[in-house]
């Protein structure tokens, strides 16, 4: 009999140490951070406590990310409340320029809407090339990512130069008439890997409120 075979025979009678339990404190095993030998019920022991603290760590992240989660909701739900209660235009970029700044820290937002009715005066009509609106066309959804050779970097104005990284959330849906660009000097702030859920649903909460003053 091998090694082999001792293992199917355990696994195949699990009542084994059950039927003899005098021989979980005869056997002896290495201890896995001392070095020691010790009974295997004592191994068995540690073993459990390792399981324990990984349950315990992984049930601490999960509360951690359902945390931050119930955080970016009630921010989410703060710029929607905003956004409803804007009476023009104006009054609606401000609420999402502010709200962006303070209640989720993007030091840089620029919106630029076009086949849209805006005022003259909005900023956010601005000139928007044909390579730029064919360039949002293509994304599909918001994207992440280096700030460096976006055809969206000049935008910016005078603070293109130090950004890092851009967040890009097209609006409109398959019709696209609209794009939020979100910048920051932290080049980590913006990941390609980065989660986007909250991005699109600001999107769409942007997208309904353009639609409804342009």
């Amino acid at each position: 009999m091998n090694e082999e075979d001792i293992a199917v025979f355990l696994r195949s009678h699990p009542q084994f140490f059950d039927q003899h339990p005098e021989l979980l404190e005869s056997i002896r095993v290495a201890h896995p951070y001392g070095g020691r030998a010790i009974p295997l019920a004592e191994r068995q022991m540690v073993s459990l406590r390792e399981r324990v603290r990984a349950l315990e760590s992984k049930l601490s992240e999960l509360i951690r990310i359902g945390e931050e989660n119930d955080s970016i909701g009630e921010r989410v739900h703060r710029l929607a409340v905003a956004l409803l209660a804007a009476n023009d235009f104006q009054a609606f970029a401000q609420a999402l320029y502010f709200h962006l700044r303070e209640d989720f820290s993007v030091p840089h937002v620029v919106l630029r809407v076009w086949g849209r009715a805006l005022p003259r005066e909005c900023v956010e009509a601005g000139a928007v090339s044909d390579a730029q609106r064919q360039a949002a066309e293509t994304m599909g959804g918001p994207q992440c990512g280096p700030a460096a050779a976006s055809p969206f970097l000049d935008w910016f104005g005078e603070s293109a130069a130090h950004l890092r990284s851009l967040a890009l959330v097209p609006l409109g849906g398959t019709s696209l008439f609209g794009l939020l660009a979100l910048g920051s000097e932290d080049a980590e702030r913006f990941y390609p890997e980065m989660g986007t859920l909250y991005l699109r649903r600001i999107g769409d909460l942007c997208a309904v409120g353009v639609g409804a003053r342009g």
